[in-house]
């Protein structure tokens, strides 16, 4: 009997990685939970997992600082995406009134995607390595002035309750994750995507040559985010999704393109939506 797929998430069981891990890979699978992404990227190097969910953008508080470093770090690929719908909820301990709270734990960019509703309803934001974690802390510390915001799910799995649903601040808030890993042996069907990772040389309009290839194209850049390279003081890595699959003409002659005006140039992965 063949084992379960094991894959690797950032924070404990109930949180939003492990509904996306899910909805990644299936029912049929063991969550590892990892405290730091880097510890997600860890377990894949040291065999302790077989694959990750790794959250990346989300669509208000923008990119998830360290996503994108941790992928050039290492030599997996990524090989999927999966859009993340987040719900936020105020949980607290049973017996808990929501007139008790007086400061709420969670993950920093939680925090900053109920900003507006803390400051409302005058509640302390304290900031945590996890949404789910904070569940599962406050399930030990017992402190009904307490709560923590993560998902209903998270309430269920730390036998809490939901004193208020849905208290982002946008209701169209969601987060996008990333297959990593071994690909698969055949790339899924639909729409194709290349996220690609490449560094400029010091120089007057050396981003727009690295882009013009793209352009010449006709091909759609979503996203487009700088990282500081760690090599060099304030030398980036530019990291880019191209809208197109590697294999296709337009998309490989574009990279053939940026691979001569760039300093490195390297293909995260690449799939079909």
């Amino acid at each position: 009997m063949s084992r379960e797929l094991r894959v690797a998430i950032q924070g404990e069981r109930g949180a939003y990685s492990e509904e996306a891990a899910l909805a990644l890979y299936g029912e049929e699978i063991e969550v590892v939970p990892e405290r730091t992404l880097a510890d997600v990227f860890a377990a894949l190097a040291e065999g302790r997992a077989d694959a990750a969910a790794v959250p990346v953008e989300n669509s208000r508080a923008g990119t998830v600082v360290g996503a994108y470093d941790e992928m050039v770090r290492h030599p997996f690929a990524v090989y999927g995406e999966h859009l993340q719908p987040i719900h936020h909820c105020l949980i607290g301990m049973k017996g808990a009134e929501l007139s008790d709270i007086q400061r709420a734990m969670s993950h920093p960019q939680a925090l900053s995607q109920c900003q507006q509703y803390l400051r409302r309803s005058g509640i302390e934001a304290v900031a945590a390595y996890d949404t789910a974690g904070s569940a599962k802390d406050l399930a030990s510390l017992g402190d009904k002035a307490c709560a923590a915001i993560a998902s209903r799910r998270a309430a269920e799995i730390y036998d809490l309750v939901v004193l208020e649903a849905e208290i982002e601040d946008a209701r169209d808030n969601q987060t996008l994750f990333y297959a990593v890993g071994a690909p698969p042996a055949a790339p899924g069907l639909g729409e194709g995507r290349t996220v690609v990772a490449f560094t400029v040389p010091n120089r007057p309009q050396a981003l727009v040559s690295c882009l013009l290839p793209f352009s010449r194209e006709g091909l759609n850049l979503s996203t487009l985010v700088s990282r500081p390279s760690g090599l060099r003081p304030f030398e980036y890595v530019f990291y880019t999704i191209v809208d197109d699959h590697s294999g296709s003409t337009r998309c490989s002659n574009a990279l053939g393109g940026l691979a001569e005006v760039a300093s490195s140039v390297r293909v995260l992965g690449s799939y079909r939506r």
